[in-house]
């Protein structure tokens, strides 16, 4: 998506690659019609419940910049209200407030009942988002934007998932303390086969082999992230294997499925657990971490969806465990969400730095997407509405495991 704008001369510019029209700054200050005014009045009224109002003075109110968004909003919902930024629309000097006050308060659940929510998850209801050939939109439309973008704010372990923030302040320490959690968690010994399941940039696969001396096969299904991963951890006992979890066959020590079954979908989780099951030996440990939600759903937000993880949604525990029913037993479940408010913080401090080299390669539009994103889902995790879980799980009939360790 392109993002209109003013030439220098200020006269109108045409962003054909997104069908828009950008109005000139005359337009956008004119008097608000009739139908503005109605579109307002509502959506200020939905606004009152999280205490933000349009045009107020504090850090977390609303500057509009174009009145397009008044009816979009309310017409279209979350997806149009994170366009509208995007678009330039609307301005807030602390996004992540803006988004906390949205959790608190419940709007996503208001959004999701406007035309544009209603038709998000329809389409989720009368289809499985997350067949093989959907779950492949991921890899296109978001890992594919490249892979300098993201090493250039994952910092020197780029994991894309929460860090461990514990007796440190500093991302890269935290992604460190993270790979030992989980490497300690599995009890990992020399000689064993470890399974990483959507493995990333191979920065999992790559510590468990140098610092524990097992043998790994990392699955992935983004061929950016594969080039990556092969470089990384050249030298090292690990193949970079392009599989969907689907397809995995042999049987493993030990198991890990990090940040992952955010892609999965919920008609699909029965089948996940059942596939880490025949791939796990009698006496292995499994573990999954991810983001959760509280409530049980069947799509993402619908901005999330379309610009960062298509097809993308979060797993209630409800829905896993029912998923888990007589194949695992669950031996720890460890909620560390409050760290991911700030791994968000430093990947958005991180990706600012780096703009400027960036810039010459991303369209504005690209940085606003990121930073809103960023923002918002910080302001989720800061609110609570969503958590960020390990999930240790093992075969009926093994000796429990030392899996809680922190």
């Amino acid at each position: 998506m392109g993002v209109p704008g003013y030439a220098a001369t200020g006269r109108l510019v045409v962003d054909r690659s997104a069908g828009m029209v950008a109005a000139p700054a005359s337009l956008r200050a004119r008097a608000l019609s009739a139908a503005d005014e109605l579109f307002a009045r509502v959506g200020q009224r939905l606004l009152a419940a999280a205490d933000v109002r349009f045009g107020g003075d504090r850090p977390w109110d609303i500057q509009v910049h174009d009145p397009r968004l008044y009816r979009s909003s309310i017409l279209g919902g979350s997806i149009a209200f994170g366009e509208a930024y995007v678009r330039g629309w609307w301005s807030c000097s602390d996004i992540e407030e803006l988004a906390f006050r949205f959790a608190r308060s419940r709007l996503e659940e208001v959004a999701a009942l406007l035309p544009g929510g209603l038709l998000h998850r329809l389409r989720s209801l009368v289809s499985n988002q997350q067949t093989r050939a959907r779950s492949l939109r991921v890899a296109r439309r978001h890992y594919n934007f490249g892979n300098h973008l993201f090493l250039a704010f994952l910092g020197a372990h780029p994991s894309y998932s929460c860090g461990y923030f514990r007796d440190t302040d500093e991302l890269d320490a935290a992604q460190r303390n993270k790979l030992e959690l989980i490497c300690g968690k599995l009890d990992l010994r020399p000689g064993e086969h470890l399974l990483d399941v959507g493995g990333g940039w191979g920065e999992l696969a790559r510590h468990a082999a140098r610092y524990y001396g097992v043998r790994v096969t990392s699955i992935n299904i983004s061929e950016e992230q594969m080039h990556v991963a092969r470089e990384r951890c050249r030298g090292l006992p690990i193949e970079i294997v392009r599989c969907d979890y689907r397809d995995v066959r042999g049987s493993f020590d030990k198991v890990a499925a990090i940040a992952m079954l955010t892609h999965v979908g919920y008609r699909n989780y029965r089948t996940f657990m059942e596939t880490m099951r025949r791939a796990l030996r009698p006496d292995g440990i499994l573990l999954i971490e991810g983001i959760w939600s509280n409530v049980s759903s069947r799509n993402l937000d619908s901005w999330l969806d379309k610009y960062i993880f298509p097809g993308a949604m979060l797993p209630s525990g409800k829905q896993t465990f029912a998923a888990c029913e007589r194949l695992f037993v669950v031996e720890d479940l460890h909620n560390f969400g409050p760290d991911y408010v700030k791994t968000l913080r430093a990947w958005r401090a991180n990706f600012r730095a780096a703009w400027p080299q960036l810039a010459a390669d991303y369209s504005e539009d690209v940085r606003r997407i990121f930073d809103y994103y960023f923002a918002i889902c910080a302001g989720y995790f800061r609110a609570r509405s969503i958590q960020n879980w390990q999930l240790v799980l093992t075969l009926p009939g093994r000796a429990q495991p030392r899996a809680r360790l922190s």
